[in-house]
């Protein structure tokens, strides 16, 4: 398993952006497909984007789609979530995980299949 630190939460204001960040702790960042999950009070965790293991495919939830960009840079054991045009509904804890993806071609995008996880970063939103 990795060890992972999300960072770059805050507030920002509706139509702003973020770039959040999660460092990988260990030698078997590559062996990971990531993802970034987000959980506001009273719902329940949703996918937002998940890259492979390469960096050179990514898969992102409707939430997402057209306003953030997923990315990692295995050199610094580091993924990315640009978030674009911010919403007060993207408000939310966002989260980083990892999945052991040697046996896995396709990126997961349930929770449920990633089995490390950060603390979490927060991103409020204000209108």
């Amino acid at each position: 398993q990795v060890q992972l630190v999300e960072s770059g939460g805050g507030l920002v204001q509706t139509g702003g952006s973020l770039r959040l960040s999660c460092t990988a702790s260990g030698r078997t960042f590559t062996l990971h497909h990531m993802g970034w999950f987000r959980q506001s009070p009273g719902k329940e965790r949703e996918f937002v984007a998940g890259i492979n293991r390469a960096g050179d495919r990514s898969v992102y939830g409707d939430c997402a789609k057209g306003r953030f960009t997923i990315s990692r840079v295995n050199a610094k054991n580091t993924l990315y979530l640009e978030m674009n045009n911010l919403k007060a509904e993207d408000t939310a804890v966002y989260y980083c995980a990892a999945n052991l993806g040697i046996f896995t071609p396709s990126i997961p995008t349930n929770a449920t299949d990633f089995s490390s996880w950060g603390q979490g970063t927060q991103v409020t939103v204000s209108s």
